[in-house]
């Protein structure tokens, strides 16, 4: 699997999906899709990421557009899914579970900058009052101190888990050992230049892990076989392309309910939104729509933005 940079870059559109709610403060999610020779494959790290960080990125893209998944058993091909409430106001929350209307269980984001526990709090009993019977979830980003971590843990009641309270290994095996909410990994997983740090410190009970972050489906499948945890493959807003990756992720490793139902974030997408029904989400294929990538299409000067991305990451691919 060793496509050119001139066969990569005749293949792919740059397209640029709007946000029905803002997400980690994106309003337009943009994203460079790869028409190959095995199926689309997608690459659209945050904009922020350093080149090398990108680079895992492209190799999932190109796991999906050159290699395919034609050899993974994703059986009936229905996958259990969450949905996501961004740190909006609780007011706003009724407005966002609509966009969910069969699921059983929801990710809350908390944490975010500028906002408090009092915040957080009222965005978690609005989702309460709204779906008593749910199973819920939050997601700190690593936004908090340990006693900040601490303090939420007893404040928000009773939780599946709190994703990633705080920045470092370190700081989630010591919430861990102080609080009896479950805790998981996120960024301690996919951002870390060694993934099993978190289980040699016991520093959590679930792994988040994410297609594009990781590398591709096949080195998901390494790395969560290898930590030996609960597993949740997530999103990390992806269009369709890429939620069709962590669907297959999803499946073939067992995923307690995903993070995969964000493409409901989205005006619009590159494709039809996945089948959504009793909580699970089907998988199929996600070819765009001809015309959505010309409606969606990115201005020139963002497409060669990416084009240059691209250009930058190929070759740390090859080290």
């Amino acid at each position: 699997m060793s496509p050119t940079i001139d066969d990569i870059l005749d293949r792919a559109h740059v397209v640029a999906l709007p946000m029905a709610v803002p997400f980690r403060g994106i309003t337009t999610r943009e994203a460079l899709l790869i028409d190959g020779p095995a199926g689309w494959g997608e690459f659209a790290p945050f904009v922020e990421y350093g080149d090398a960080e990108a680079a895992t990125w492209l190799a999932a893209g190109l796991e999906a557009a050159y290699e395919g998944y034609g050899d993974l058993d994703t059986g009936d091909g229905w996958v259990e899914v969450n949905g996501t409430v961004p740190a909006v106001g609780p007011d706003r929350v009724p407005e966002v579970l609509e966009r969910y209307p069969s699921a059983r269980t929801f990710k809350i984001k908390v944490a975010e900058k500028g906002q408090t526990l009092d915040d957080d709090a009222a965005r978690v009993a609005a989702v309460r009052a709204a779906r008593p019977d749910a199973v819920l979830r939050v997601d700190a980003n690593g936004g908090w101190s340990v006693d900040e971590a601490v303090r939420a843990a007893e404040v928000l009641g009773e939780l599946e888990y709190i994703e990633q309270p705080c920045a470092t290994v370190e700081e989630l095996a010591e919430v861990r050992r102080r609080v009896s909410t479950p805790i998981a990994a996120d960024e301690s997983i996919r951002k870390a230049a060694d993934p099993y740090r978190v289980a040699e410190l016991n520093a959590a009970d679930v792994a988040v892990t994410k297609v594009a972050p990781l590398g591709g489906v096949r080195r998901l499948m390494t790395i969560s076989g290898d930590l030996g945890l609960k597993l949740t493959v997530a999103s990390a807003l992806d269009t369709a392309v890429g939620i069709h990756a962590g669907l297959v992720a999803a499946k073939v490793t067992g995923s307690q309910a995903a993070g995969l139902a964000t493409q409901r974030l989205f005006i619009e997408d590159v494709a039809e939104p996945f089948d959504f029904a009793g909580g699970r989400m089907r998988i199929r294929d996600a070819t765009p729509d001809p015309d959505r990538l010309t409606e969606l299409a990115a201005p020139g000067e963002r497409k060669d933005w990416w084009f240059e991305r691209v250009t930058r990451c190929l070759p740390y691919l090859g080290d």
